[in-house]
């Protein structure tokens, strides 16, 4: 059972020592593909494992149990060349509510401009501020991602330092040819999911996220009128975002992994009915694409 007062005296810690942060599943699938060796993808799933786990991310020390859980899961779609692939990749990071066996999502995203060399038996090589190879620098690009949800859901902005890692990463490849990294391919691409969090302007995703998680969720385990009541407060930071930024990709992704949550919060029936309105109606105004998800709340499913 993780402990959440560990992390924040992690956070706080001097200590520089090193260790395996990260409890990462790592998955490579080809359905798309007949007719090719596909033991090089069991080869680079191997190679992505040992490089999630084997390179020290953070200066932290986590104890093995207490190590971050996420999941990468990579779908090649086309084999370009001999060892040019396309495709895409799923991200989810998750992390432990206090004292319970539930773990929450932070991020849930998939990538789907996604395209990479790999020679089987490679090693895979990376170093902060050198865009090697768009793999490694992909991959090292979430990672730091991952660590900066992670630390703001318990210590308000503590990701900083890891998102500007990440930035850092999109700072190299301007240069490259490759795609998923400047701003004016797309509004929904690896520049703007670390951009859009680093903006001063939406500083209340990242309110959100500390009130939410911190204040919120981990409050629930043994006084929930008072956890859940953070949870609501929380809300509002969402709303000002809403209203200020109408259609923010990094609003939306908050959404994409939080809407389910959100109503199973909400459905328990010890919840008053006037907030249960208020919260759905907040809701609706915030993501009406998934208004009838929220209906859920009112119809006790």
């Amino acid at each position: 059972m993780r402990k959440i007062l560990l992390f924040l005296f992690l956070v706080f810690s001097v200590i520089q020592l090193k260790a395996q942060e990260l409890d990462c599943v790592v998955s490579v699938t080809s359905p798309k593909l007949e007719g090719t060796d596909k033991q090089v993808f069991e080869t680079l799933q191997t190679a992505i494992y040992e490089f999630m786990h084997n390179r020290v991310w953070t200066n932290y020390m986590i104890k093995g149990e207490e190590r971050i859980e996420c999941t990468i899961l990579i779908t090649i779609n086309e084999r370009v060349g001999g060892d040019q692939f396309r495709g895409t990749i799923n991200l989810v990071l998750r992390r432990p509510v206090f004292n319970s066996a539930y773990n929450t999502i932070l991020l849930n995203y998939i990538d789907k401009d996604f395209s990479f060399n790999y020679i089987e038996y490679q090693t895979l090589d990376y170093s902060d501020g050198v865009f090697t190879s768009n793999l490694t620098s992909t991959l090292a690009f979430y990672t730091y991602l991952f660590l900066g949800y992670y630390f703001d859901s318990f210590v308000a902005y503590g990701g900083t330092p890891f998102f500007e890692k990440a930035q850092e990463i999109v700072n190299t490849a301007q240069s490259t040819q490759v795609s998923g990294w400047k701003a004016f391919e797309s509004d929904k691409n690896r520049y703007w999911l670390v951009a859009n969090i680093l903006n001063p302007a939406n500083s209340a995703l990242r309110d959100f996220s500390y009130l939410y998680h911190r204040q919120g969720l981990d409050q629930m385990y043994d006084k929930v009128d008072l956890g859940r009541s953070k949870v609501v407060e929380s809300l509002n930071y969402l709303q000002k975002i809403s209203t200020a930024r109408p259609g923010l990709f990094s609003l939306q992704l908050v959404f994409d992994a939080k809407k389910d949550e959100f109503v199973n919060i909400f459905s328990d029936q010890r919840v008053p009915p006037m907030e249960k309105n208020s919260v759905v109606t907040l809701l609706k105004d915030i993501d009406p694409a998934s208004s009838s998800k929220y209906q859920e709340i009112l119809e006790g499913k």
